[in-house]
């Protein structure tokens, strides 16, 4: 009697992955990374507001016509004009200088680089004007071409999106639209708004206006095309002296790595990224979240590769690999790095 074959096992299921309310009620963590991120794009947009009506509001301008800071809604005065017209000493002009002018603005350097000491470029991935504007053209361009840069050696799948050529006139558009944004409201900071508009609106530019219109919005369009990556890693002061102040800080905050389970990145995908490497896909500024600190120099610190790597292990039933490490938990994540560097 002929042996008995036992039937083949059957397929395995498809990986499904939770989504929507289902997936945030298993998840607490992954719900409350979703609304991480929401806090993170109001507070991108309410700064992106106040970033553009602030000269209109005298918050901060130097009008260069009658050569005078305004902050918040008055104009700061250091006492020189008192001492040129005899009113106040060279002793008083000089106490107005170093009290109201110097003291005050490092101060406030000293306090923007204690954060970043700490925090790393936050003002970047939270705030910062240009940055939202970077974001919002990735998400324009990729839904064109499915690139997140027009130097992208290949596309970015994304599981719930297919590249459509529509969205290419609507990127251009985009672009030259927030480079005449970005022109105008510069020039607002130096001349007061009501005649810059005014003269715009009217057609009685000044040749000088003019100038600054158009070749700041040439400038601007042609950064925001093609190089709005890489003014942000290499381009920008603010962004550097962040990261200079965050590389000198062993405890400051860090996205650590669980290298221990860095098989398990072979097969991690999200809906949104179904080719795997999540984490590397959606970072912003084109950068591998699961590098080294020191290869991890322009973080801004948004939070999307955790958000990112918390959704792929979720649909595995585990834990992200991915965490924000503050104090001596980052201390440790560099000693880790430094061993896995020497094996």
């Amino acid at each position: 009697m002929p042996a008995l074959t036992p039937p083949p096992p059957p397929p395995p299921p498809p990986t499904t992955f939770p989504v929507g309310a289902a997936a945030l009620a298993q998840n607490p963590d992954a719900a409350r990374l979703q609304r991480l991120q929401r806090l993170r794009r109001a507070t991108q947009v309410g700064f992106f507001i106040l970033f553009l009506v602030a000269p209109a509001l005298n918050l901060l301008r130097f009008d260069l016509h009658d050569t005078q800071l305004w902050l918040l809604g008055r104009p700061w005065h250091l006492g020189i004009d008192a001492f040129l017209r005899h009113q106040a000493s060279a002793t008083d002009a000089a106490l107005g200088i170093v009290l109201r002018g110097i003291l005050p603005a490092l101060a406030l350097v000293v306090a923007f680089l204690a954060i970043a000491y700490k925090f790393g470029r936050l003002y970047c991935g939270w705030l910062c004007p240009h940055f939202s504007l970077v974001e919002t053209l990735n998400d324009l361009l990729h839904r064109a071409c499915g690139k997140f840069s027009l130097w992208d050696a290949a596309p970015t799948p994304r599981g719930d999106r297919t590249p459509q050529r529509r969205w290419w006139p609507l990127f251009f558009i985009s672009c030259l639209a927030f480079g005449f944004t970005w022109a105008i409201t510069l020039l607002s900071y130096l001349l007061p708004p009501a005649e810059v508009w005014g003269n715009l609106l009217a057609g009685t530019s000044t040749p000088n206006q003019a100038r600054f219109l158009v070749i700041g919005t040439a400038v601007f369009t042609a950064e925001f095309l093609f190089a709005r990556h890489l003014f942000c890693r290499f381009g920008c002061a603010v962004g550097l002296f962040q990261s200079l102040a965050w590389m000198a800080n062993p405890r400051g905050l860090v996205v650590a790595f669980d290298r221990s389970r860095a098989r398990d990145c072979r097969d991690c995908a999200t809906p949104q990224s179904p080719a795997g490497a999540a984490c590397d896909q959606v970072c912003p500024m084109r950068l591998k979240p699961r590098n080294i600190k020191r290869l991890m120099f322009s973080c801004v610190q948004c939070g999307q590769c955790l958000t990112a790597c918390d959704s792929s292990n979720t649909a595995r039933d585990q834990a992200p690999s991915l965490e924000w490490h503050i104090g001596l938990d980052a201390v440790r994540e560099t000693l880790k790095q430094r061993q896995h560097d020497k094996g």
